[in-house]
């Protein structure tokens, strides 16, 4: 039986009442007192706390750090500025995705997050393929957190105006109360926000801090979930894992143009070209039943010709949402379609991306 590792958080969350839950190899909470709907909405309106310290992060240090992770990643990364970052993926010689990942430019080589479940088959494929002119670094003594919600730039600059200036998707460091954090403006919720990465021993501390303020409370799994499901923003082992590339996956905009010396650079240049069998959809479930992961996605003649890979309630909308994987050639808007969960058929209709529009600080 393996034993489930807990963040430097652990005894706050109990003392905060959250239910924990097994995630990823951890103890994580899954909600706190007043429930996921409340800590959904809570963050769409005021500032959520998320402790996200299960995720694994690096440093790929050295000259060339940039360059060599440039070619494990369809991405730009040699043309990041200091402090800014990207979002990818590292793909696989087949062109599936291995993981999706944020990388942040340093002066000394890049800082990476990876997903909690991947982080040990992630850290291997770095030390394998990254030369000896890297350095690559495991920062095991770092916790992480994320503040998210249209209050979250009030409650940081109280802080950091130095983070409450930056724009998305760049990073500072910067002191908050004399604790040394490495701080930057993205997250997993579709709102603005910020996650900030600091020393282990001063997690508790920070995490006191922030809580203090009168917008904040505490988010759980279930929320953190739900939040970027109506963001739209994919999930790997969901929307995403190693047999969908990131054409399939609806991440084309990542794809640095010209750029061809990444794994599985033949199968992806060439859905960008010609097209792909299947592609990520999202939809609009016109039932009170979620449509939840594994739902046979069937159009009127009853053909299987997809599934659900995420879904569920959306407290933002009141209704049930979902995104899809389908086969392609992808049906018109105004086809009949449904999903089947047990013995109903559930009417579903494809819709754009986002479900809720993002408000990030561009």
């Amino acid at each position: 039986m393996t034993t489930l590792k807990q963040t430097p958080l652990y005894p706050l969350h109990l003392e905060l009442g959250a239910k924990m839950v097994p995630f990823a190899g951890y103890r994580m909470p899954l909600h706190y007192r007043n429930g996921t709907l409340h800590e959904h909405l809570h963050c769409r309106h005021y500032a959520g706390f998320f402790d996200i310290s299960h995720m694994g992060q690096c440093l790929i240090l050295g000259d060339s750090a940039a360059g060599e992770l440039e070619r494990l990643t369809p991405s730009d990364i040699i043309g990041l500025a200091p402090c800014q970052q990207r979002y990818t993926v590292l793909t696989s010689d087949t062109g599936g995705i291995i993981d999706d990942i944020i990388v942040t430019r340093l002066p000394s080589g890049c800082m990476v997050i990876v997903n909690a479940a991947c982080k040990e088959k992630d850290f291997e494929h770095f030390k394998t393929h990254l030369s000896d002119h890297c350095h690559f670094k495991e920062m095991t003594d770092r916790a992480l957190f994320a503040l998210q919600g249209p209050a979250a730039a009030t409650v940081m600059q109280k802080f950091s105006a130095a983070a409450a200036d930056l724009s998305f998707m760049h990073a500072c460091e910067d002191d908050i109360n004399g604790i040394r954090c490495i701080i930057s403006r993205s997250g997993y919720t579709g709102e603005d926000g910020f996650e900030i990465s600091v020393a282990g021993e001063q997690a508790d501390h920070l995490a006191r801090l922030l809580l203090a303020e009168e917008a904040v409370e505490p988010i759980g799994l279930g929320a953190r979930d739900s939040l970027r499901l109506e963001a739209g923003l994919c999930l790997y082992g969901h929307e995403l894992d190693e047999s969908i590339t990131p054409v399939e996956a609806g991440l084309r905009w990542l794809i640095k143009k010209g750029h061809d010396q990444f794994p599985g650079a033949d199968r992806i240049l060439t859905q960008l070209q010609h097209g792909t069998e299947k592609s990520s959809v999202g939809l609009l479930v016109e039932s009170k039943i979620p449509a939840r992961e594994g739902c046979i996605i069937a159009d009127e003649a009853g053909e299987a010709i997809g599934h659900v890979t995420s879904g569920g309630f959306s407290p933002s909308l009141g209704r049930p949402i979902a995104m899809a994987m389908l086969h392609n050639p992808a049906p018109g808007s105004d086809r009949a379609l449904y999903a089947r969960v047990r013995d109903h058929l559930l009417p579903v209709m494809i819709t754009e991306l986002p479900f809720i529009p993002h408000r990030y600080r561009r």
